[in-house]
């Protein structure tokens, strides 16, 4: 969907007016109300960036024109686009991303910078990362660019940015490859760099074509995504995963031709959700349905990512893959389908789309066929809110054919359904004293001292890699400001040790250092370790066999609980349930992250010494 369009002449006739133009065009065609912000930088990189580079007579008057391009079923919005005819006969598109930005510091996160957004200094994508992967969005799923063979090129812009120190750093010399960044004072540059690829207008009927044409992966594209999981092993479905993976194939061809399909894939830690999940999307993409791997929490998405980009270019992968949150406005049935795991995570609304209500209804309402992956016991913030009932209600509503589908076969733990039934009764889920859980089925062990914990976890790690330290979040992240002092301290144990850095991102839990990190409720969730090692805090203690919570042990900064101390100001006990559910979610995460094994310390002695009678009792 495209918002502004029209011919270069056009443009510089609505340039002295183009933020107006823009906004009521944003209004009716992509139903955005924008800020003032938004607004006030329409006129500074429209009416002035670009009225300036579009008036160079090298550019065909009749080259066209589209501002804010929302790519098919993503929150993300192109600036500028100018397509026409280049030197050879072939029809040519220049995406320009546009950078108000005055100053631009090095991040520690990969192919990011700092800058100043939202009131503070942010880490925030590359410019030059942003315009190709919009780029390779278009050469990979538009059916019109890639069938006809339009050339697609990309740069950046940054017309308030006195120095190109940092953005043009040699860090960066892969993504300014791909799309060169120009700065203040670098107008000729720009203009050089469109008139290269334009030099002759089609007007605005090539923009038209690609706007108009179906989103699905070119062949290229699906035949590499569709092999691209053959011989790694832990993406081989067994038993039930098997099956249930058919019929998600099934229920996609179905909903072509019949109703609407939702299916609702329940299973526990370590049942393969996400394996199947993963083997769905490379599967459709292979039939060349236009599908998306999403999932509300980002550490998932970034090592799947990782762990597939030998197969494909980055931009490839991670245009298969979405946040939860980008499907505000999407018109209905976009997507062929959409495979959502770790359903429980889903929230009511998007901080970082406008408009949002819900994103079960509007993930829903944006595909011809949904399929949820959950496990409730997995909720771990305030903000969750993927519920099977709710699910239910909402495909119904949306007309579509609901199926419940269940994985039950468990692979973590050892293989061991009963340390989870165990693990559910000692945290108070469930109760249930009838579990066989033994230690010779998975290696569960407490340890008197973190330090002895955490040097046995970097030892084990020493054999693959597949081995962490998470913790409750009890403790503030003082080291993200200052990398001198230490989070997580027990000075009588000589324990020091540090929240996960940022700049491992969402990636933590398999960037070879991080072992000496601990890791949290955010960077673990959903993905598998041998080994885990886990800090229980005073945020939950046992006291005479009974579980008691505390959410004020809960660190500040930590945005799990945020929203307890409101709700609790109109209905405490209500508040204080929810709060406690919460808790004990988080810690039945972190201490199911083992495949092998998981190792425990207790703060609050009298619960250690709890938790080893009832382990001594099995």
């Amino acid at each position: 969907m495209l918002a502004y369009l029209a011919s270069k002449s056009q443009f510089i006739l609505d340039a002295p007016t183009i933020e107006n133009k823009v906004r009521e065009a944003v209004k009716l065609n992509l139903k955005i109300d924008v800020s003032k912000q938004e607004y006030e930088s329409w006129r500074n990189s429209l009416g002035n960036a670009m009225s300036h580079v579009m008036g160079d007579p090298r550019i065909p008057d009749d080259a066209g024109i589209a501002i804010e391009y929302r790519l098919n079923g993503r929150r993300f919005r192109i600036d500028f686009l100018i397509s026409g005819m280049d030197s050879t006969g072939a029809e040519s598109l220049v995406i320009i991303e546009l950078k108000q930005w005055t100053d631009v510091h090095v991040s520690e996160l990969t192919d990011h910078v700092k800058t100043f957004i939202g009131g503070g200094l942010r880490d925030t994508q590359h410019p030059s990362y942003q315009a190709w992967s919009y780029a390779r969005h278009l050469s990979d799923f538009n059916e019109y660019v890639y069938e006809s063979g339009v050339k697609v090129h990309a740069l950046a812009y940054l017309h308030n940015c006195s120095s190109g120190d940092v953005v043009r750093g040699k860090q960066y010399s892969h993504l300014l490859r791909e799309a060169p960044v120009f700065i203040s004072g670098e107008v000729n540059s720009v203009k050089d760099s469109v008139s290269e690829h334009i030099t002759k207008g089609s007007g605005t009927e090539i923009l038209k074509r690609i706007e108009a044409a179906p989103i699905r992966p070119s062949k290229p594209l699906a035949d590499v995504v569709g092999s691209m999981l053959k011989g790694i092993a832990e993406f081989v479905l067994v038993d039930e995963q098997k099956s249930i993976l058919e019929k998600i194939l099934s229920a996609a061809t179905r909903s072509q031709v019949e109703k609407k399909q939702v299916l609702i894939i329940h299973g526990g830690p370590g049942t393969g959700k996400s394996v199947v999940a993963i083997n769905a999307m490379a599967r459709l993409t292979s039939l060349r349905k236009n599908v998306r791997y999403v999932t509300p929490n980002a550490a998932p998405r970034a090592v799947f990512e990782a762990k597939l980009e030998d197969a494909l270019p980055a931009g490839s992968i991670r245009s298969l893959f979405s946040g939860s949150g980008s499907y505000v406005g999407t018109p209905k049935d976009t997507f062929d389908v959409l495979i959502i795991d770790e359903a429980h995570r889903l929230k009511l609304r998007s901080q970082y789309a406008k408009g949002g209500v819900n994103q079960i209804s509007e993930i829903i309402n944006s595909a011809r066929t949904c399929v949820f992956f959950i496990d409730e016991d997995q909720r771990v913030t305030w903000r969750d809110i993927g519920e099977i009932d709710a699910i239910e209600a909402f495909a119904i509503s949306s007309g579509a054919e609901v199926e419940h589908l269940e994985l039950t076969s468990q692979f973590r733990c050892g293989g061991s359904d009963d340390y989870l039934v165990w693990l559910d009764n000692a945290l108070g889920i469930r109760k249930d004293d009838l579990s066989y859980f033994t230690t010779r089925n998975f290696d569960f062990q407490i340890f008197d001292n973190p330090l002895d914990l955490h040097n046995k976890i970097r030892e084990l790690n020493e054999k693959n890699n597949r081995s962490r330290m998470v913790a409750g979040y009890c403790w503030e992240w003082v080291s993200r400001k200052d990398r001198k002092n230490h989070d997580i301290v027990f000075p009588g144990f000589r324990y020091e040790a540090d929240w996960n850095l940022m700049s491992h991102g969402s990636k933590w839990i398999i960037e070879p250092d991080s072992v000496k990190e601990v890791g949290c409720i955010h960077t673990c969730q959903g993905l598998e370790l041998d080994y885990v090692g886990v800090i229980i805090g005073p945020d939950i203690v046992w006291r005479d066999g009974v579980v008691n919570t505390d959410p004020l042990a809960r660190a500040k900064s930590d945005q799990s609980l945020h929203g307890y101390v409101k709700a609790s100001k109109i209905d405490k006990e209500a508040a204080d349930r929810k709060a406690s559910a919460i808790i004990r979610n988080t810690y039945r995460t972190l201490l199911s992250r083992g495949m092998k094994g998981c190792y425990v310390y207790i703060a609050d002695a009298e619960s250690a010494s709890y938790f080893r009678e009832l382990l001594e009792s099995r």
